[in-house]
């Protein structure tokens, strides 16, 4: 596949890895790279140091271009945002917040820079700031979400701006890819199943609870607090549901370390399980290639039938 995607960020297919905190490592954005996509190193959890070392070492595992997702909520962005100019890093994605005021510094660097985005206004005012595409992240997808459905989302921000659009959320296969493009996208970004593949180093429960789930398994914690994020049912997911409608405060401080817990742990009574609605669409775990050529062959059989359709 050719299109402004592939073109901008020199790859073989439009297809992104979520940056995922904590589960996206470089061993699986590496896969990811490596079978035609971008890969991706969530950075949400990380510390300066830490980026650097993971930079390092996807450097190592792969020739291909990659990206570096960084969290705005993090305390170390601006930290994090030096080590991608120093490292020379060719894709920035940024998540929760507005990242304009990086922009200019990162695009003076060669960097391409791709937002996440929750409305409309932000794309626009990402595309004025000189943001090179963005990424249109539905409420159907999993961690930190907004208030809007990929299907509307991705509708009004490809009417909006005129840079690429890449779609997110609720998105695991050929079929839904193909509906992210008929609704003006140019790629789509993907994170719930990739944690479900042979190169995911995330806890075998985890997986597991991804496999047996869904697509009415997952809640929608944090929304009293300001940061709503959809994560797997669990005992602990209804508790902290529970516990922030009483205490707000109580629950930030249950909820320290939770998704380090179940990445790396595997802990069903404290862990919070991210994962998308998409959950309820995957029932194996396959190497990441194998993922990316499904998607792709299912892609192309869905855009036939669609045309076969129309041209009757």
């Amino acid at each position: 596949m050719r299109n402004r995607v592939t073109e901008l960020l020199k790859i073989d297919c439009p297809i992104l890895m979520g940056g995922m905190a904590w589960a996206g490592t470089p061993k699986l954005a590496a896969a990811v790279s490596n079978a035609g996509g971008l890969g991706v190193i969530g950075s949400g959890a990380m510390n300066p140091d830490q980026l650097v070392q993971a930079v390092n070492s996807l450097k190592q595992l792969t020739d291909k271009p990659f990206g570096v997702n960084i969290m705005l909520a993090s305390p170390h962005a601006d930290e994090l945002v030096e080590v991608v100019l120093k490292e020379h890093v060719p894709v920035v994605t940024f998540g929760a917040g507005n990242p304009a005021k990086y922009i200019p510094t990162l695009k003076q660097h060669g960097i391409t820079v791709i937002p996440v985005v929750a409305s409309d206004s932000l794309a626009k005012l990402l595309e004025r700031s000189g943001a090179d595409a963005v990424i249109a992240e539905g409420m159907e997808s999993g961690g930190h979400i907004g208030e809007v459905t990929t299907i509307v989302l991705v509708n009004k921000v490809a009417r909006s701006v005129k840079i690429p659009v890449i779609a997110a959320g609720g998105i695991a296969d050929g079929r839904s890819m193909a509906a992210a493009f008929a609704l003006g996208a140019e790629g789509v970004q993907i994170g719930t199943r990739f944690l479900a593949s042979v190169e995911s180093e995330v806890h075998d429960n985890y997986k597991k609870k991804i496999l047996t789930a869904s697509i009415r398994d997952t809640v929608v914690t944090g929304s009293k607090l300001g940061h709503p994020a959809r994560v797997l049912k669990t005992p602990f997911a209804k508790q902290i549901c529970q516990i922030e409608t009483e205490s707000p405060l109580q629950a930030e401080q249950v909820l320290v370390g939770s998704l380090k817990r179940a990445v790396l742990e595997g802990d069903i009574n404290s862990g919070s399980f991210m994962a998308g609605q998409v959950v309820g669409l995957i029932d194996e775990i396959l190497p990441v290639k194998e993922i990316i050529s499904k998607i792709l062959e299912e892609f192309d059989r869905a855009v036939k039938k669609l045309c076969e359709e129309v041209l009757r």
